[in-house]
Parts: C-alpha cells; structure tokens; sequence
C-alpha cells in the first residue's frame, strides 16, 4: 500500500506554533500522524534523526510530505543528494508551503525538480562569479592588491624611504611599486619616509646590506 510519510522541523523546541502549524498541514494532506517523524530543537547544521529514520522507512512507491525543503537539508548540495535518493528509489514528494506547492510528484516530476534546482544553482554560480570578477577589476582599477599578502622586507623599505624623501612621486605611486596599497605602506613608513614601529623592527633585524 502506497503511503504518505510526513516530516516536521523546527529549530526551537519550544516553538509550538510552527510545530502544530506543520503537523495541522500534514493531516490535513492526509498524512496519519503514525507515519508523522519530529525533529524538534534542531540546529540547522545539526543531525536530524528523525529525518533518517523517515527517510529509511520510506518505501517505493511512497511520498515524502513535508512543510518547506529547508527542512530536509542544511545546504543546496545536501538537498539535492537527498533528492536524487528519493528519485532513485521512486519516492514522491510533496510540499505544502504556499510558496513552494508546485513542487508535488503528483504533478511533476522529481528528476525535473531536480534539474530545475541544478539550472538555477548553475545560474546563481555564474552570476556571483560575474559579479566577483567585475568587483576585482573594479578594486584593481583602484590601486587595491590581491593575492597572497606581501612581504616588507628591507630593501623595500629602504627604497621606499629614498624614493619618499628624495623624489616628487606621491605616496600612493611609490606604494604601488612596490606592491602595496597606500594604507599598507602607511603601516611601515611616515608621510616623511621615516619609518614606524613595524618598519624600525624588520630594519633592526636585517644583517643584509641593500644591494640595490
């Protein structure tokens, strides 16, 4: 006999009006409350026991009915790993938030669920990697580094400190050539060239004579 399996998720345990909003909504779907698994207090990226056992107990032919898929999965990837078992074993689902009641195996099919979920995952990666991109040549344009974080050494400095005191190259100039931002450069030397802290410490500690 073909069966419906319901599942209920709240993070809070004390968050009754969620709990008894979705197991209403689950009966109401006509899921028996024998066949209803809880997972109540449940941290999103936490183990959901009740979702295994349901998820084990479901059979070939059943459906899966369930309040959001939010519930069934910390991440897109997971979700879709669970997705892929239910199409694999013939499992149906069904979800009953307005905002996602399309998504009914009675009516679509699984595997296009799945490939839908893929397509707009697809679409989102390439859109953040555009906008990624676009934002990097945006912060290049402006001076800004990227990478892995420069070294000071003291032949920079040195340099540095010559081209500071003795040429009119801006600050911002001298600090590009040698890999830096003007902020970066500022953390060593003074707007005079003479060095700080940090500048004085790598200076003190060098044995080497500049070989330029």
């Amino acid at each position: 006999m073909l069966v419906l399996v319901g599942y209920i998720w709240t993070v809070n345990a004390d968050d009754h009006t969620s709990r008894n909003e979705q197991y209403q909504a689950l009966i109401n779907a006509g899921v028996t409350a024998a066949c209803i698994y809880e997972d109540l207090g449940c941290l999103r990226q936490a183990a959901h026991p009740e979702l295994q056992e349901c998820l084990q107990a479901l059979q070939m032919g059943d459906t899966l009915v369930t309040w959001r898929l939010d519930g069934l999965a910390c991440d897109r990837a997971a979700l879709l790993d669970i997705l892929r078992d239910l199409a694999k074993r013939q499992i149906g689902l069904k979800i009953l938030d307005e905002q996602a009641s399309l998504i009914d195996t009675a009516h679509i099919s699984l595997d296009v669920i799945i490939g839908l979920i893929d397509a707009f995952t697809a679409f989102e990666d390439r859109a953040f990697r555009a906008l990624k991109e676009k934002g990097v040549a945006a912060a290049r344009a402006r001076g800004q580094a990227f990478g892995p974080k420069r070294k000071m050494t003291a032949s920079m400095l040195r340099q540095a400190m010559n081209l500071i005191a003795n040429s009119d190259q801006s600050f911002t100039s001298i600090a590009k050539q040698f890999g830096f931002t003007r902020s970066g450069l500022y953390k060593y030397l003074n707007g005079d060239g003479s060095p700080k802290s940090p500048a004085r410490q790598i200076l003190e500690a060098d044995t080497s004579t500049d070989e330029d």
